[in-house]
């Protein structure tokens, strides 16, 4: 007979030889997904016996685990600002880090009643559907070249109940195209790590998450060349951009910028002190 506490020790165990971070956080997590029930609950429920289904579905999800398969991927579920999202491979996984992005532009616009925004890479709307969420009046729209990942995009909007405020199209920013509209703002979290630096990264990176999502293949700066230079077109007057933009970027992105006629431009720093977040007024 398995006990859900000894489960937990067992794969802690397990997860921390393969080098896991955070081995019982994951146990946890893993288990509490399995058994339908908070991670905090499975605390009451130390002497449980687990059932066979349950054992064996737990085994895959730590087994997994150990290969270093994101714990995102593997639950198919996320939170960002404060609201659920649905996950697949097919989409990048939100960082803690994107939601000073979104809090960036909800900031300055929340007093603002007719606001327009375009996100460039909808991944799984997560930036686009916190924003519809907490800016009641905006207009958004939301563009990715990858029609998989809209799919969850769509899925996602219509679960946080925004979908009728959201306006998904499959574009590819790099190409020509129009929209109907001119923005107030465009916010992006473009690949932004080099081909140099992808190939440092830690499996759960490297090896699970769209490769599309993380790099250019190039300097990492491609897209936020291409999205500024869009921009003078997209934006109206005096509109404004915001980009993620990785660990020292910052004075190449603030040169992007520059170049290409925007002023009062404003970095801000995450949790650790990285310049992370970046964004500026088209002159």
């Amino acid at each position: 007979m398995l006990t859900v506490l000894e489960a937990i020790k067992r794969s802690t165990d397990y997860l921390q030889k393969k080098g896991i971070e955070s081995p019982r956080l994951n146990a946890e997590i893993l288990l509490a997904n399995i058994l339908h029930c908070k991670r905090l609950d499975l605390y009451l429920s130390f002497e449980r016996p687990l059932k066979g289904q349950e054992i064996d579905s737990y085994r895959e999800f730590i087994s997994r685990r150990g290969k270093h398969e994101p714990l995102q991927y593997i639950i198919q579920e996320v939170e960002f600002y404060g609201l659920k999202f649905k996950l697949t491979p097919n989409v990048l996984i939100p960082r803690p880090e994107t939601e000073l992005l979104v809090e960036a532009v909800i900031n300055k616009f929340k007093n603002m009643g007719d606001v327009k925004i375009l996100e460039i890479g909808s991944g799984s709307g997560n930036i686009a559907v916190a924003l519809a969420y907490n800016l009641k009046e905006a207009k958004i729209y939301s563009i990715d070249s990858s029609r998989e990942a809209l799919e969850i995009a769509r899925e996602n909007a219509e679960l946080n109940k925004v979908n009728d405020k959201i306006s998904f199209l499959n574009i590819d920013v790099k190409a020509n195209f129009e929209l109907p509209d001119k923005f107030t703002c465009i916010i992006s979290n473009p690949p932004y790590i080099s081909i140099k630096d992808f190939d440092l990264l830690e499996p759960e990176l490297k090896v699970y998450e769209p490769r599309i999502s993380l790099t250019d293949d190039g300097d990492g700066l491609t897209f936020f060349k291409a999205i500024t230079q869009k921009s003078l077109t997209l934006l109206e007057h005096n509109g404004m951009v915001f980009f993620e933009m990785a660990k020292g970027q910052h004075e190449s992105v603030e040169k992007i910028l520059l170049e290409n006629n925007f002023k009062n431009i404003q970095i801000t720093k995450d949790y650790q002190g990285i310049e992370r977040i970046i964004y500026g007024e088209l002159n």
